[in-house]
């Protein structure tokens, strides 16, 4: 419901390559860290958003979304659903083109604003999985 085949593609290859990953860190053993090297292997530039701000596959980290001094295509979440919410809201506010939450980061009323806003946004997905499935 949250993740049609259409909006995934668009998102993936439509919408541009700047992917600022919340929740982004130099933890090897988090999910974030792979994805981030998966999107990168695809093409993607992952700014990493975290707030150590610490440098992760050679791109300098931010703090927070707003303090990424250059345009944000997508913003791909990695935090607890309690906390997503206000992360999509962010990237409504910094003009970002769609939002991503991945596996398990759920909040009904942030996908309702975030659509609402004009943007699109996946919910419950991960695009580590998704882009590889792409050209199968």
């Amino acid at each position: 419901m949250y993740a049609d085949t259409e909006t995934i593609r668009r998102i993936l290859t439509g919408t541009g390559d700047t992917w600022a990953v919340v929740g982004l860190s130099g933890n090897r053993s988090r999910a974030a860290y792979g994805v981030a090297e998966v999107l990168q292997r695809f093409g993607k530039r992952v700014v990493p958003v975290h707030p150590k701000a610490e440098r992760v596959h050679g791109e300098d980290g931010y703090a927070s979304l707003a303090d990424i001094p250059f345009p944000v295509d997508v913003v791909d979440v990695f935090v607890n659903s309690e906390l997503a919410g206000a992360v999509a809201d962010e990237a409504v506010s910094i003009g970002a083109r769609a939002v991503w939450f991945q596996l398990g980061v759920i909040d009904e009323k942030a996908y309702e604003r975030t659509r609402a806003a004009g943007l699109d946004m996946v919910m419950d997905r991960c695009p580590a999985i998704e882009i590889p499935a792409l050209n199968s």
